[in-house]
């Protein structure tokens, strides 16, 4: 079968070994997901036995000592980790396997097209989805947060599922429109910065489950458990915050780049296209939520709601003004 032109000086066997990496970083997520999943179950076997540990430390003076081999040999030890505690450790690490292998996929789509792999709605999803994990691994890092990585992989694993079979392209080139140093600039930015308010949309949503059982009573079974192992409702709001903190700026960049961009391609800086239209309500948003979040009267739950429909503006702006309104960034699904 002959080979078009425009694709002679792309490396397919490259391409495949980055879609096998895809493949292989969804598996690994998948793992994880179901490692965090167990500790997030076990949390009350994993209090249980952190009181039973304090006991033992207290009766030994603040030394829990353990006989090893010869008898009245006595050595310290520290306390010994919960099952729920391993799980987590090992779901953390499971994570950062997957997260490398995902980066991987990004860095040999590029070697295979010889350019930057964000020039279509399969590449761009999976470079926001890598930067949401980032965020997610740099900031729920400790254990009384590890537990928010769980819900920030569903959307995750939900994305990159679409991704690989609704949106997946061949590796090619990308259309003239985007043979532009702006698509380095302008679209790097605007990934990044909806990868990290990937994990503030999370965030906020675990807020409000989390506040309205503050000083109720938890249901029983599964759930219960799940929202007792939740991180405080004053940590998610700070963790939704600090994010937003960091991931308006970069939105806004990511705008001014595009206008500067559109300029140069279009000859004007903003025509009111429903891509740049969404743009622009998802920033008002999220400038509401920062006014919000920094007035008293509406911090904790409303602002947490306004963050979220910031988040599911920016959901909107890339599937449904991608694919069901015509416009000027119509062929960024393919």
């Amino acid at each position: 079968m002959n080979v078009p032109m425009i694709y002679s000086n792309i490396n397919m066997t490259l391409s495949h070994y980055s879609d096998h990496c895809f493949a292989s970083a969804c598996v690994i997520y998948a793992v994880c997901m179901i490692l965090l999943v167990f500790e997030l179950g076990s949390s009350r076997v994993q209090k249980l036995e952190a009181r039973d540990a304090e006991r033992e430390l207290v009766a030994a003076g603040g030394v829990r000592v353990a006989t090893v081999g010869t008898p009245g040999l006595v050595v310290p030890t520290g306390p010994k980790r919960s099952r729920s505690e391993r799980l987590g450790r090992m779901g953390y690490a499971v994570l950062v396997a997957g997260w490398l292998v995902q980066v991987a996929s990004i860095v040999l789509r590029g070697f295979a097209t010889h350019r930057l792999p964000w020039g279509n709605m399969y590449e761009f999803v999976t470079i926001t989805t890598a930067g949401a994990v980032l965020v997610g691994l740099i900031t729920l890092r400790k254990s009384e947060l590890r537990p928010m990585l769980v819900f920030i992989l569903l959307p995750v694993l939900i994305l990159l599922g679409v991704a690989g079979k609704l949106l997946y392209t061949d590796a090619g080139p990308v259309v003239p429109a985007l043979k532009s140093y702006w698509l380095a600039i302008h679209v790097t930015i605007v990934s990044i910065g909806s990868g990290i308010f990937l994990v503030s949309g999370v965030a906020s949503m675990m807020f409000l489950v989390r506040r309205r059982f503050d000083g109720r009573e938890l249901p029983g079974g599964v759930l219960g458990r799940i929202i007792d192992r939740l991180p405080s409702s004053k940590a998610l709001d700070r963790l939704a915050y600090t994010t937003v903190i960091v991931a308006f700026p970069l939105f806004s960049g990511g705008v001014i780049c595009g206008a500067i961009w559109a300029e140069s391609a279009w000859g004007r800086f903003w025509g009111w296209d429903p891509k740049e239209t969404v743009s622009f309500i998802a920033w008002v948003v999220y400038a509401a939520y920062l006014h919000a979040r920094a007035t008293a009267g509406w911090r904790n739950s409303r602002a947490a709601w306004i963050n979220m429909a910031g988040f599911a503006t920016m959901i909107f702006n890339l599937f449904v003004i991608n694919y069901v309104v015509s416009g000027l960034h119509s062929y960024a699904g393919g």
